[in-house]
């Protein structure tokens, strides 16, 4: 274990290079799994530090940093962007357009702050390079693309990631959100939900508005499956246990005098017990297809959107962390907080070699920001604009803490 010196001290430039390097990648997002360009550049920089590189899970980045013999740690960021229209009135605000698999051009912002995360990612694989007197082992940098859809990870690991780089004994990653800049929050065990999302579509019959009896309505059958699956959270989860069914849309018909022939809406399920997700989703199904029976309807069709497996950190890890990082940024600074509901796949990566892992967060806000009547907009909205200092500084300090202690001293 070695701890952070003044080596490790953001320079002037250094400072400057990394403003730039953020506002280029704010301006030029690209959408979950389609991220050629900024793949590119995040190798050709990790090429200019002298990294090895490789590509992984389609536009995955790998950079490998051996600096003689020691533990073997990973740090994760992610790189995709979302399919919002940007507000927020940067001058570096992205006019950036993508296409939706489904072929529709769609504006794109970093609306959840990733080109933060590999603005971080680049620089701490900067000052680990720049100063390899002091520390021994091996830092092995994750760019995973594809986090918004719970694609990227899996993909990397499919792909082989831990077949062609080392596997280390600890993954870190880190978050912005809309905290107190300066700030970190980190939690001991589950620290986000796990997520599935679902399309269901209903099978009906279809007829005239005026002949309902020749039909059967697949609105009317599905409106029961949306009242009835409210019931599941109230009244067959635990009230010790959390967890959240969301309908997010909801399409049927043409016309208001023809019932349709089918229905189809979409659901996600938040949970941080495995076994709570387990109850839930059979409940769904069961729900889902008895109505469907109830109305003599066909059984519905399920597909599942996404799926996001829990964020877990390691308690004894999250702890050293936590003190690591009270350290480095001031006790005041630090603080250990309950889990979130937000999803990540992060995790994915370390489950994949059984090894422990800890993602925490890092804010992003002025107290005088928060404090205003008008709060600034949170992670996936179309104003979301975290200050660049101290929040990108912080971000930095604490990546490089957490892999320095545990990464050797140098001899």
């Amino acid at each position: 274990m070695t701890t952070a010196t003044s080596a490790f001290t953001l320079s002037p430039e250094h400072t400057s290079e990394m403003h730039e390097l953020y506002k280029h990648l704010h301006a030029t997002p690209e959408l979950s799994m389609q991220e050629t360009r900024t793949a590119a550049f995040i190798r050709e920089k990790l090429d200019e530090l002298g990294l090895e590189t490789f590509t992984c899970g389609g536009t995955g980045v790998v950079g490998i940093l051996r600096n003689g013999d020691g533990p073997v740690v990973g740090y994760r960021a992610d790189t995709d962007g979302l399919p919002i229209q940007e507000d927020t009135g940067l001058e570096y605000a992205s006019t950036a357009t993508g296409r939706l698999p489904d072929g529709s051009e769609v504006p794109v912002m970093h609306g959840c702050g990733h080109d933060t995360h590999i603005t971080v990612g680049l620089t701490t694989a900067r000052l680990l390079t720049e100063n390899r007197d002091t520390w021994a082992g091996t830092a092995v940098f994750i760019f995973q693309p594809g986090e918004e859809t719970g694609a990227g990870a899996k993909a990397m690991v499919e792909d082989g990631l831990w077949d062609k780089a080392p596997k280390p004994a600890i993954i870190y990653g880190q978050h912005v959100w809309p905290g107190l800049s300066g700030t970190v929050n980190v939690s001991k065990g589950t620290a986000m939900a796990m997520a599935n999302s679902w399309k269901v579509t209903v099978h009906g019959k279809q007829s005239h508005g005026s002949q309902p009896e020749q039909s059967i309505d697949p609105i009317v059958m599905a409106a029961h499956m949306v009242v009835r699956i409210q019931t599941i959270v109230s009244r067959e989860v635990h009230p010790m246990k959390s967890a959240v069914v969301t309908i997010g849309t909801f399409h049927a018909g043409l016309k208001e005098n023809i019932i349709p022939a089918s229905a189809e809406f979409t659901l996600n399920i938040r949970t941080f017990d495995p076994e709570v997700r387990d109850l839930v989703l059979s409940s769904l199904r069961r729900i889902i297809n008895a109505e469907a029976a109830a109305s003599g309807a066909p059984e519905p069709t399920i597909e599942e959107i996404t799926s996001f497996p829990q964020c877990y950190n390691d308690p004894s890890s999250a702890n050293d962390l936590l003190a690591v990082f009270g350290d480095e940024l001031g006790h005041d600074a630090v603080f250990e907080t309950p889990p979130v509901m937000g999803s990540e796949d992060f995790g994915l990566l370390a489950e994949a070699i059984g090894v422990p892992s800890v993602y925490w967060f890092f804010g992003g806000h002025s107290q005088e920001d928060l404090d205003s009547d008008t709060p600034p907009a949170g992670n996936h909205s179309p104003f979301f604009a975290p200050e660049i200092e101290p929040t990108l500084t912080t971000g930095v300090r604490a990546a490089v803490v957490a892999m320095l202690s545990k990464l050797g001293i140098a001899a």
